[in-house]
């Protein structure tokens, strides 16, 4: 965590680093202050903001959360320097002189987020005072750096080596159906490899929806050719469990279920009973869609649950609650500026 902000990176390649926010800062020493700020997110009733809440649609303080976003831009542009220090210390000799300018982004954008597949071609259009409708941002420009929003959906960032191009995804179940990631790869060179993050989200644990939205998914990913002909044929041995069954297992990425409040927990399973919903794998649908371009995912699937750990923030779990309102985290993936260096 940088600077005891809820933030950590989770990968580094080139010039790219890729970013993900929480809520909470995790505290190794379980202390009382860390275990009230936890007990606060989970409780019954009231507002789970949080220490870093990146949303301005949640009714949240507006002032306070365009700070964050400061904040956040900061830690970025700190953690880059760290970084490009580093490997000026280690890049160093006795007859060669460096001075590095350092590592930075000039600029994190977002998007007003809508549940569909519009693309934001950032390198195409003017900056303007309201954020542009889509689900999507994609650049080529170095310096730069792309913010998607999420309490639960699944947060997708690309990045292409050969070309320098990056881009950031929102696929909730919606997306999922109409094909924002296959849209977005679209802008690529798919002649070339590109690598892509998945961010922490809701697990099939904690997803049990209706039929209908089942239904919705299937007849979206046969419709926009988003999975193999294989794939469509085993869509529910893949993706789906019937919710009064024991969850598959998510590619053996781990889950904090177990270690959820008493009150959380019991809302959960209760959700369970009825055997007419089923628990949906939205992490690793999103997965199949990524592989059926040729685009394969550099981490488990998911790594955390927003829902089943309160250090994340999670719209699911504020519903199950009753909560007024929560907050948003970000997965980040920023293209530094190149070094400029005189020898």
């Amino acid at each position: 965590m940088m600077d005891k902000l809820p933030i950590s990176v989770l990968a580094q390649i080139d010039d790219v680093t890729v970013f993900q926010t929480a809520a909470l800062t995790e505290d190794a020493d379980a202390s009382k202050a860390a275990e009230e700020k936890i007990q606060t997110m989970l409780h019954p009733g009231q507002t789970s903001y949080g220490e870093l809440n990146l949303g301005l649609h949640v009714n949240d303080d507006a002032t306070g959360v365009l700070s964050n976003r400061m904040r956040l831009l900061a830690a970025i542009n700190q953690q880059l320097s760290s970084d490009s220090d580093t490997e000026n210390d280690l890049s160093s000799s006795a007859s060669t002189s460096c001075l590095s300018s350092g590592q930075s982004i000039n600029s994190l954008h977002w998007v007003n987020q809508i549940h569909g597949n519009q693309i934001h071609g950032l390198d195409s259009t003017v900056l303007g005072m309201r954020p542009m409708d889509a689900d999507a941002m994609i650049s080529q420009q170095p310096g730069v750096g792309l913010a998607i929003m999420t309490a639960d959906c699944v947060p997708i960032v690309l990045y292409q080596p050969m070309t320098g191009r990056i881009a950031a995804i929102h696929a909730g179940w919606q997306g999922l159906a109409c094909g924002v990631i296959q849209t977005t790869a679209a802008r690529f060179d798919l002649s070339a490899p590109i690598m892509a993050w998945i961010g922490v989200c809701i697990s099939q644990d904690n997803y049990e929806v209706g039929a209908a939205v089942r239904d919705q998914l299937l007849n979206g990913c046969i419709e926009n050719q988003l999975l193999s002909a294989s794939d469509i044929d085993r869509f529910d041995q893949l993706f789906c469990v019937p919710s009064d069954a024991e969850p598959a297992s998510n590619n053996g990425a781990a889950t904090d279920i177990d270690t959820l409040p008493e009150t959380a927990y019991n809302l959960s399973n209760t959700a369970k009973v009825n055997t007419s919903k089923i628990n949906l794998n939205l992490p690793k649908l999103a997965a199949y869609q990524l592989a059926n371009i040729g685009v394969e995912v550099a981490t488990d699937v998911p790594q955390h649950c927003s829902y089943g750990d309160a250090h994340y923030y999670s719209y699911r779990r504020q519903t199950h609650l009753k909560q007024s309102a929560t907050g948003r985290m970000a997965l980040v993936i920023a293209r530094s500026r190149a070094n400029a260096s005189i020898i």
